[in-house]
């Protein structure tokens, strides 16, 4: 079973010093560790910071990359993707409305195999405008060939971007990664963040290499060719199979992780269970939804409530498996979403609809309710957290669907 966080007695993290730094920051130091080729950036809160930290790097002597500023998010995702063709470790990212300019680019990218990491620095979608947190943005590319991760503090943002090139370049998936995390909450949040040893980080992560595929003019080779019905369905079909071995090198990767700095990362990996030992009812979410959650947990359990909490970290390959046996033990599962899918099945949220069709096969089906919280960068407090408890509790012993969805923090 799953655990917190913790380090091995045995292992020593390869660790060069630690620093209080933003998750913005700690991107920024992990591009620098990843020996990364080619960074692009164009400015829109609240991904520009990471942009704005890695330019400082390059300034002050740090770094060295071949670093370009586009006119606009699309250039910025179609430099990202030809510097990848041509067996360049590329970064980009961007928030919001400029991760959706840039979706032509980003669709190309996953169909063409490409494995750039890009930062997703959560943001609403205009209109209204709002420069707070709700993870629409990054969920637009969760059907197209992408990778989705939610990293829910600094640290871990830092050191998935290491696993998230060791995957995503990985010659049985070579698909490109998503890396996401709340904007403002995680973007601009300062934490004591363990930063990996320059040697370390090379030792777990291998130079990129396309080998055959890659675009080198004494390697002619055709991408993106105009296929029609003659071949697009056995390009979709190489992709997908793509998709689900990635599954299997997610978990090697995080092995060969803890290999090198140490037990940081549990089993199944996909995810993280708190305090779930004894639980009869969890709630599961995305990102930095886990804060106030773990504190409720905490305080609720001081008062002998047996709730837990699940952290879903990868959405991308879905963990259909591994949570279908995890959720199952619970008499009763709440989803928070920090998202919307308007007029889709019962009203729900995106993250309700595949935690829900995960579970349908299963023999022992818990109670299930969805939470619509967060959105626009309202806060999800500790109290806010143990309303939803309190509310999935009694979803167990209910017969109807009365009140399945709630709108958590609603102004009256």
């Amino acid at each position: 079973m799953a655990e917190a966080i913790t380090q091995s007695p045995q292992k020593t993290p390869a660790v060069d010093k630690t620093s209080l730094i933003t998750g913005s920051e700690a991107i920024a130091v992990a591009c620098k560790l990843a020996d990364v080729d080619v960074i692009t950036g164009y400015p829109i809160r609240p991904y520009d910071t990471v942009m704005q930290y890695i330019a400082k790097l390059i300034s002050n002597g740090e770094m060295d990359c071949e670093y370009i500023i586009a006119e606009g998010e699309h250039s910025q995702f179609e430099i990202v993707k030809h510097a990848s063709s041509v067996n360049a470790r590329a970064f980009g990212g961007s928030s919001g409305t400029g991760w959706m300019y840039g979706m032509e680019a980003l669709v190309v990218t996953a169909t063409d195999r490409l494995p750039p990491l890009f930062v997703v620095g959560n943001r609403a979608l205009d209109d209204p405008g709002a420069f707070g947190v709700e993870h629409n943005d990054a969920m637009a590319v969760r059907d197209m060939g992408w990778l989705l991760c939610w990293v829910t503090t600094p640290q871990e943002a830092l050191e998935h971007v290491l696993i998230g090139y060791r995957i995503a370049e990985d010659k049985n998936v070579r698909m490109p990664m998503g890396l996401a995390m709340d904007g403002a909450f995680l973007t601009h949040s300062q934490h004591m963040v363990k930063i990996p040893s320059p040697e370390a980080a090379k030792r777990f992560l291998p130079q990129y290499d396309l080998a055959e595929r890659r675009l080198h003019p004494d390697n002619p080779i055709s991408v993106a060719p105009q296929a029609n019905e003659d071949w697009v369905m056995e390009i979709r079909r190489l992709n997908w199979e793509a998709a689900k071995r990635a599954r299997g090198v997610i978990k090697e990767a995080y092995k060969e992780f803890n290999n090198v700095f140490g037990e940081r990362y549990s089993a199944p990996y996909y995810f993280e269970e708190f305090m779930t030992e004894d639980a009869d009812v969890v709630l599961i979410g995305l990102g930095t939804v886990a804060a106030p959650a773990r504190t409720a947990v905490r305080r609720m359990r001081e008062k002998g409530q047996k709730v837990g909490y699940v952290n879903l970290r990868w959405f991308r390959p879905f963990p259909t498996v591994e949570l279908r046996d995890c959720l199952s033990r619970f008499k009763a599962v709440g989803v928070v979403d920090r998202d919307f899918a308007h007029g889709s099945p019962d009203d729900c949220g995106i993250l309700m609809h595949e935690v829900r069709s995960c579970l349908y096969p299963a023999k022992n089906r818990p109670a299930i309710v969805n939470f619509m919280g967060g959105l626009g960068g309202r806060d999800l407090s500790i109290a806010d957290a143990q309303r939803m408890y309190e509310t999935t509790k009694q979803a167990a012993t209910k017969d109807s669907m009365d009140g399945f969805i709630t709108w958590i923090g609603l102004r009256e």
